[in-house]
């Protein structure tokens, strides 16, 4: 599989992993590997933190993949 990322940009690069809101396949460069937000809710999404300022009771146990347009979506609804 290729990076959704780089075919947009006109490159080919493999892909290391899938995000987990999108599903894309992203490659290294395109990917942000850190804790994500809580999710509450079933529609609408209400986010507790992000990223270093979460503690680690409100976090899910495992690091996360996700392409940079979401991880960037998900710091503009902080």
């Amino acid at each position: 599989m290729k990076c959704h990322e780089c075919e947009k940009e006109g490159k080919h690069s493999d892909t290391v992993g899938i995000c987990i809101i999108c599903g894309r396949g992203v490659c290294n460069d395109h990917l942000v590997r850190e804790q994500v937000p809580v999710w509450e809710g079933e529609y609408q999404i209400r986010l507790k933190c992000m990223g270093d300022e979460c503690e680690l009771k409100d976090m899910q146990p495992l690091l996360k993949i996700v392409c940079k347009p979401c991880h960037e979506a998900l710091k503009d609804n902080i």
